[in-house]
């Protein structure tokens, strides 16, 4: 469904999910329902798993008419096949669940409307599909105006980095500590954690910068919005967007997220990994471009390849090396970026 809430066109998806886990045999296949239950579990009433076999991400099984009772208002595939594409076999399964009384929710490249019987279907009960790659939404072209309100933007040294968990870590910090502040969702599962947002890799690039306009509206002088980060600004495919959400987003805060270890960008071996005190300035000089006032706040790790006393001490280096607090949010927390931004603020 799209919607236009305080001028802010983005999609609005019903919760609570049944996360689909289907024939998913490990987290790694799971990752999208997995992640949406770890950061927004009281949006999710149960799982759906197609045999015993079949990887558990920790809720109560239910199939469609069970969940549907227990109040699950939409299927969320929860699965991130190859390609993108919708299995066959899944078809029967999304049949089920809008029989039941839901509808659907997928990140996948296939639009669910683009499957005949899924249509029809959908069509015959009133049922709505939610493609969130796909949105349908329109956006103006980028004005530049300065806007009310504070913003932090994650932005990486590769793809797959842990901007978003930076982003959500740092937005829960926040409000535990009494802060308005949103998370603002930039990508599919991000968008289905939220519950709202926009997938800006699907937006026309003329727009892009106006669409992170939209996505943080003007707000109070002391809300932070947390702005989920997209591609790299070093990355040679995926840098366009990474341009365009910081332009239109303006952030007066950056968190840098980089994988110690990860020696090229994923899938580009040609391409190394940049040194933190290369990128740093690279992403300032894009960020002033329409915040002349942008600055670090922080470096965020993922560690989840080392040990933990070698985690610690790849934080205490990286730290001494920028100037900046560096954390790994997951295993550390993020209260010395919080500390930062709040004092610099």
């Amino acid at each position: 469904m799209t919607t236009v809430m305080a001028g802010v066109p983005q999609v609005r998806l019903p919760r609570p999910y049944l996360i689909f886990v289907g024939d998913a045999q490990s987290a790694v296949a799971a990752k999208t329902g997995g992640g949406v239950y770890q950061w927004a579990p009281e949006a999710c009433t149960a799982q759906w798993r197609l045999g015993e076999n079949a990887h558990n991400i920790g809720l109560p099984d239910m199939k469609p008419a069970e969940a549907a009772a227990a109040g699950a208002k939409s299927l969320l595939i929860g699965v991130a096949p190859v390609g993108g594409k919708l299995p066959a076999h899944w078809v029967p399964c999304m049949i089920e669940a809008l029989e039941a009384g839901l509808d659907l929710v997928s990140g996948l490249h296939t639009r669910l409307d683009s499957v005949p019987e899924i249509a029809a279907k959908a069509a015959e009960l009133g049922r709505t599909l939610h493609n969130v790659r796909h949105s349908g939404l329109s956006f103006p072209v980028a004005s530049g105006r300065k806007r009310s309100g504070r913003r932090l933007l994650t932005v990486g040294t590769d793809c797959a980095i842990g901007k978003k968990y930076a982003a959500l870590a740092i937005a829960r910090g926040l409000k535990a500590r009494g802060v308005a502040a949103d998370f603002r969702a930039t990508g599919q599962t991000g968008i289905m954690i939220a519950g709202g947002g926009v997938a800006l890799d699907a937006v026309v690039s003329d727009f892009l910068a106006g669409a992170a306009e939209c996505l943080s509206p003007d707000a109070a002088a002391n809300h932070w919005d947390v702005i989920e980060g997209q591609g790299s600004l070093f990355h040679p495919a995926y840098a366009a967007v990474t341009v365009g959400l910081i332009n239109g987003s303006q952030p007066d805060a950056l968190v840098l997220c980089h994988e110690p270890g990860r020696p090229c960008i994923s899938d580009f071996p040609d391409f190394p990994i940049v040194p933190l005190n290369v990128a740093i300035p690279r992403y300032l000089d894009i960020a002033r471009l329409t915040n002349p006032a942008a600055t670090f706040v922080g470096v965020s790790l993922n560690t989840s390849a080392f040990a933990e006393d070698e985690a610690r001490a790849l934080c205490v280096g990286i730290a001494g090396e920028t100037g900046l607090p560096t954390t790994d949010p997951l295993r550390f927390g993020v209260e010395p970026i919080l500390e930062r931004m709040l004092a610099w603020a």
